[in-house]
Order: structure tokens, then C-alpha cells, then sequence
């Protein structure tokens, strides 16, 4: 079976800023390099050090633990030379510019990943080539991560909890991520029972326009074909929620099938934290990939290189491109992040 993560240089992880620092204001961003660690608890470590509350410190998004990743995190007040020579562990600051702004998470504008596979023998190497190119032709799944659904996958289920009002003792900020966990499921499940290829449409679909994120619904199959096929639009599943942008007919029916197999109640059974909202949104089904190339390294490994936007998981690339891969065997069975 194919592996990685052998070693965190293995898996190289940068994130792609959505905007430059300006060098002035109350905020300082730090620029900063990691290695086996988690990104909440090194924003802990950081407040740490630096005196300030953890509350108050920012990030774009979480990048995976068993890695080499590089990434913003923003402290409020904070002189940049005294940034400079915060000491934490596993991780390093190489640079710190003052910004307007705290660092809020989605601010990115997307991540590039640099991974070695090892034990890739040429029929597999054969193999995850072919598939590429399908990939770069129709796009990849937009299926979230297993690490979304955290160990045993018990993140939906607290999520499921969570909306049903059974378990409240939990900080907004980690509610949000166990009811995010829960929409996540209800999307990949509806992907997963999709009849028709990504770069197709149904009548009834709700359909994203990918330059704008702006959604709508496909009543005109021979208007909105062409452009499926350009790539300019994608079919979108639902982030269920109060506000969800509906579908109509076969794909709707579908959408309440997942939302019952899943034991999701009609809205009028929810029963949310206090100060917690439940919007939705749509997500597309299938993601661009044009900046990925797949080398062959020395030996039995091969190197994939690529930059995807925010939300998407390099670890469903390898999915696609080489089936199930072997996580970690080195340094024994921890998950990403």
C-alpha cells in the first residue's frame, strides 16, 4: 500500500495569503514554520508567549499536524521584533509585519502542498497518472476530509446532538465545529449518491457559478450544459441550514433521503446553542485542479504537487489519484489534524 507521512518533511504544507500585510496597525502577523504540531494548540503556545489572551489570537485555517506547514497566525499588540524572538515548540517565526486587522479563519486564499509518497510501484504510479488527467479535465470530488470527522467519526454525531439541544457544555466556538462536522456529512453523503458525472447537470440542481460563488437553480438543462462543460459552473450540494438555497424535483427528493438517513429533524425540531445560527450554504461538488503534476521521485516514491483552494483536502486528491494510502506508519497512528 502506498505511504505517507513517513517523515512530517514529507508532507509540505504553505498557505496562500488572501491579502499582503500592510505594516501598520493594531495587529502583528506572524509568518510562521511548524512541524508536528497542531495549529490550535500553537496558537495557544503563541498567546503564551507573547502574554496576550487566546482568545485573541487569529488564524486563516487548521493545517495538518504530522507536517512541515507554513502559515499565518495574527496577535494583538504585539511589536514585531518582540514576535521575532518568541520561542515555542516546534515552530518557528520567520517573519512578523504589522496589519489592520485580526486574522479571521477563511481569510486564505488557498494552500500548496509539496508530498512524497513512498512504496508507489509503477502500475500504481501508472494508474494515479491516468486518473490525473481525468482530474485536470472534470475536477476533483470536493468531498471533505476524513480528518473533518475527527477519530471513530464521532464529530457528526456530537454535531447531531448538539442540533437536537442534548449537549450544550461546549464553547461556541467548538459547538460550530461539531455542527459543521454534521453539515459536512449531509454534503458528501448527497455526493455520494449523485447518479450523474460532476461535469453533468440535473433539472432542479442548484448550481454554483465557480468566479463568484453565486448559486442558482438549473431550470434550462441546454443553456446551462455548455457551460458544466466549460467548467464555469458545477452542480452544488447543500450545507444544510435556515437558509439553504433549495433544489427541486429528483435532486430535492434525494437531498431529504440523506437528511433523514442521517436522523436530521425538519427545522422546527432544532434546538441550537444559544447565540448559535445554522445559515447553510451551498458547496460545489467538484473542484478545479489545474496546478497539479505528479512526478516520479528516486526510488519507489512519487511526488504530488498542487495548490487548492480553501476547503478542499489534498488528502481526497490522493484518495482519487491512489486509492486508500497508509498514513503515518513511522511514526505510529496519529491522525491529521
Amino acid at each position: 500500500m502506498v505511504r505517507i507521512r513517513v517523515s512530517p518533511e514529507d508532507f509540505i504544507v504553505e498557505e496562500i495569503p488572501l491579502y499582503p500585510t500592510s505594516g501598520e496597525g493594531d495587529h502583528t502577523f506572524l509568518w510562521v514554520e511548524k512541524r508536528l504540531e497542531n495549529t490550535d494548540a500553537l496558537a495557544h503556545a503563541l498567546a503564551k508567549a507573547a502574554g496576550v489572551s487566546a482568545r485573541d489570537v487569529g488564524y486563516a485555517g487548521r493545517k495538518d499536524r504530522i507536517a512541515v506547514t507554513r502559515q499565518h497566525f495574527s496577535l494583538p499588540k504585539l511589536d514585531p521584533e518582540e514576535a521575532m524572538a518568541l520561542e515555542v515548540r516546534g515552530a518557528t517565526v520567520l517573519e512578523a509585519r504589522r496589519h489592520g486587522n485580526k486574522l479571521r479563519t477563511g481569510q486564505l486564499a488557498g494552500n500548496s502542498f509539496v508530498i512524497t509518497l513512498r512504496e508507489v510501484d509503477e502500475p500504481t504510479f501508472a494508474r494515479a497518472e491516468a486518473r490525473l488527467k481525468e482530474l485536470l479535465q472534470f475536477g476533483m470530488p470536493n468531498r471533505f476530509g476524513d480528518q473533518r470527522f475527527g477519530r471513530g467519526r464521532e464529530n457528526a454525531a456530537r454535531g447531531r446532538a448538539l442540533l437536537l439541544g442534548q449537549k450544550t457544555r461546549l464553547d461556541r466556538k467548538k459547538a460550530r465545529f461539531l455542527l459543521s462536522a454534521l453539515q459536512s456529512e449531509v454534503f458528501n453523503e448527497v455526493l455520494a449518491r449523485r447518479p450523474l458525472p460532476l461535469q453533468e447537470l440535473e433539472l432542479g440542481d442548484v448550481a454554483m457559478i465557480h468566479a463568484s460563488g453565486g448559486c442558482f437553480r438549473v431550470e434550462d438543462l441546454a443553456a446551462e450544459a455548455p457551460r458544466a462543460a466549460a467548467f464555469e459552473i458545477s452542480p452544488a450540494g447543500p450545507i444544510f441550514g435556515t437558509k439553504t438555497l433549495e433544489s427541486e424535483g429528483e435532486v430535492a427528493k434525494r437531498e431529504q433521503e440523506v437528511m433523514r438517513s442521517l436522523d436530521i429533524p425538519p427545522q422546527e425540531e432544532w434546538s441550537l446553542p444559544r447565540g448559535i445560527s445554522l445559515k447553510g450554504a451551498r458547496r460545489a461538488m467538484r473542484v478545479p485542479v489545474p496546478e497539479t503534476r505528479l512526478e516520479r521521485g528516486a526510488e519507489d516514491t512519487a511526488v504530488l504537487k498542487t495548490v487548492l483552494p480553501p476547503g478542499s483536502y489534498v488528502t481526497v486528491l490522493l484518495q482519487e489519484l491512489f486509492g486508500e494510502v497508509q498514513e503515518g506508519a513511522a511514526l505510529g497512528e496519529n491522525p491529521p489534524e
